[in-house]
């Protein structure tokens, strides 16, 4: 195992269960790689009532959402993070609120979703995720000036998705049907001219992946958890 002295802390901000658990694992189990069997940065992690986060979503209220992550992030710095990450894709909508006020420094899930569209050489992306996510400018104010392209599904395709995720995926559901609808808006995508598509709501990666779409994916939660792991490592 090597030495984690000098290694960070990590602080998850979560939202649903199913996408902060999710990146938990990961981090845990993919940290193995670089530090030897079992062994992991260490991970602290806080989370208020989806519902709560679901009030202010509805309301389009940045600011509240905000407030429910700074009061997370204060939490996990009194519990001795480093650094903060949030792998719910949707309240990234309040970031800027947030990185403001922030007590702790933070990794922004839409860059390590469009640093692995760099690597690849994608000049198109297709964005799934919630409504009030692929509605948002999330992914299309970082990806400006990249020279990388984006574009949303059909609002009826937007609206369905984000009630499967919101119905479904976040209580762990997961139907063949559901699979299936994920799998043809994929479709569309790339007869769109999509040459990749964003994983954009960290429970998508509970039915889709490189083995059943057409078009290569990025996983945003777990890309996020091998940046926070490359983070907590990079000074050890």
């Amino acid at each position: 195992m090597k030495d984690c002295k000098n290694i960070k802390h990590i602080g998850i901000i979560g939202c649903s269960a199913e996408g902060a658990a999710l990146c938990y694992k990961t981090i845990c189990i993919e940290s193995g790689k670089y530090l030897g069997e079992h062994a992991h940065p260490e991970v602290s992690m806080h989370t208020h009532s989806l519902a709560r986060y679901v009030e202010y979503l509805d309301s389009n209220d940045l600011q509240g959402i905000s407030d429910l992550m700074l009061s997370s992030a204060d939490k996990l710095k009194s519990q001795g993070a480093d650094f903060l990450i949030c792998p719910d894709n949707t309240i990234h909508q309040a970031f800027d609120y947030v990185e403001e006020g922030s007590p702790l420094p933070w990794l922004h899930i839409a860059d390590s979703v469009i640093a692995a569209a760099q690597i690849g050489g994608y000049r198109k992306l297709g964005i799934l995720g919630t409504q009030w996510l692929v509605e948002s400018d999330v992914y299309p104010s970082r990806l400006e000036g990249t020279g990388i392209d984006w574009l949303r599904p059909p609002q009826e395709v937007i609206e369905r998705i984000g009630y499967l995720i919101m119905s479904e995926l976040v209580n762990g559901i997961v139907r063949d049907e559901t699979v299936k609808y994920f799998q043809d808006s994929i479709s569309y995508l790339k007869q769109a001219g999509c040459d990749a598509v964003i994983l954009g709501c960290t429970e998508i990666p509970l039915i889709i992946n490189d083995g059943n779409s057409v078009l290569p994916t990025l996983n945003s939660n777990r890309l996020l958890a091998q940046a926070a792991i490359h983070k907590a490592i990079a000074a050890s």
